[in-house]
């Protein structure tokens, strides 16, 4: 067992950050392939973009879970949450092949469940182990699999769908599933953390100190803004500009690869310039993204300002998550879970109102809402200050 603060660059702490993050790729692609290829949903369960935005948005909320969870990874306890929620990821895609808008939403419910339990024990355990100093390199590093589930799993499940119907990428991710999970177990050791804690102590229930609410506050609205136009933009380019499956599988791709470069930069330039920086850096992309998005009058212009957009939202966020992971080092499970859940309530709101505000007014109804959330991450991570031995509000 490794003793918390060993480097990120020690071979066996890489190699399992390595499998955390592939079997993160499977899980980010079982989530993210559903709004580029919205459209070709809509087609198979005869319904609209408001109904499945709805439905995904409803099951957002199965992310306040974390708020059970949260605590246990303060207990060792990061590999079993981790399988457990790709185990929940793959029963999701075996119910999915129902076909109906009813187990569409079963699956998605279960699928945001297992996504976001997977998704915090991986903080938990970077947390736990990687000094603050280093931090954003691995968070950075782990989040690449938010991109990559674009740049590889978009391309691969768009040929799927052309060659078997949308039930194909469902198949793929059940079986992929359960590959991740077996790598996990083999290349992951369990109780590979000392918490801060003892492990059989259960850690003290005193409230979360004040200032770890700013920096919780302000990953939650930029998840907001990011997946708000996220969920929208496959229907976005398909309505106003035609564009066929095949290209929403080339263009999420190309996504996937501005969104990488980002994770990538966060992980080389965010421990130097700082987290809180590389927030607000990233907040202005996001800002230009969207009002080239809002005056676009052609498919280039459009995928640009949609690249621009999520380019800038991918690196806010990744680089708020380290912010997240100090903001109470002495509760750092049970900060994330709660951070998590806020994040939760946070794109729930978001995924319902702009599916509903796009088909009302369209994509710049979509970015009305996106630019508040926006305005409010900027303001709360403005509020957010970062001292060597934490992080503090001001």
């Amino acid at each position: 067992m490794s003793a918390p603060g060993v480097s990120v660059t020690e071979p066996s702490t890489r190699s399992q950050l390595a499998a955390l993050t592939g079997a993160k790729v499977v899980t980010n692609t079982a989530l993210r392939w559903v709004g580029p290829f919205l459209p070709t949903l809509e087609r198979a369960f005869d319904t609209t973009t408001g109904t499945l935005t709805g439905i995904m948005g409803v099951a957002e909320l199965g992310g306040l879970s974390t708020l059970a969870t949260g605590s246990q990874l303060d207990r060792g306890r990061e590999r079993t949450v981790f399988m457990a929620g790709i185990a929940l990821v793959g029963v999701s895609s075996i119910i999915a092949l129902g076909g109906t808008t009813w187990t569409f939403a079963i699956a998605f419910a279960l699928l945001v469940i297992g996504i976001a339990n997977h998704t915090i024990a991986g903080h938990a355990w970077i947390g736990h182990r990687v000094p603050f100093a280093g931090r954003s390199r691995a968070i950075g590093i782990y989040e690449t699999s938010w991109a990559l589930a674009l740049l590889i799993g978009a391309p691969i499940l768009a040929v799927l769908i052309e060659r078997f119907g949308w039930r194909g990428p469902y198949v793929a991710l059940a079986v992929a599933s359960v590959v991740a999970m077996v790598v996990v177990r083999v290349r992951v050791a369990p109780g590979v953390v000392v918490p801060l804690v003892a492990r059989d102590v259960r850690p003290p229930r005193e409230p979360l100190p004040r200032s770890a609410w700013p920096p919780m506050l302000a990953s939650a609205a930029i998840a907001m803004a990011g997946l708000g136009i996220f969920v929208i933009s496959g229907a976005w380019l398909d309505d106003e500009y035609g564009v066929s499956t095949g290209g929403l599988g080339l263009i999420a791709a190309g996504f996937g690869a501005v969104e990488l470069a980002s994770s990538v930069s966060v992980a080389a330039f965010a421990d130097r310039i700082g987290a809180r920086r590389s927030v607000l850096a990233g907040l202005v992309a996001l800002v230009a993204g969207g009002v080239v998005m809002a005056v676009a009058d052609s498919t280039l212009i459009a995928v640009v300002g949609l690249a621009l957009y999520l380019t800038g939202f991918e690196f806010a966020f990744v680089a708020s998550l380290t912010l997240v992971t100090e903001a109470a080092p002495a509760a750092r499970g049970r900060a994330i879970g709660i951070s998590n859940a806020l994040g939760t309530v946070a794109r729930a709101t978001s995924v319902i109102l702009s599916g509903q505000l796009f088909e009302a007014f369209g994509v710049r109804g979509s970015l009305a809402m996106a630019t508040f959330a926006t305005v409010a991450a900027f303001g709360l991570t403005l509020a957010t200050t970062v001292r060597r031995d934490g992080v503090v509000a001001i």
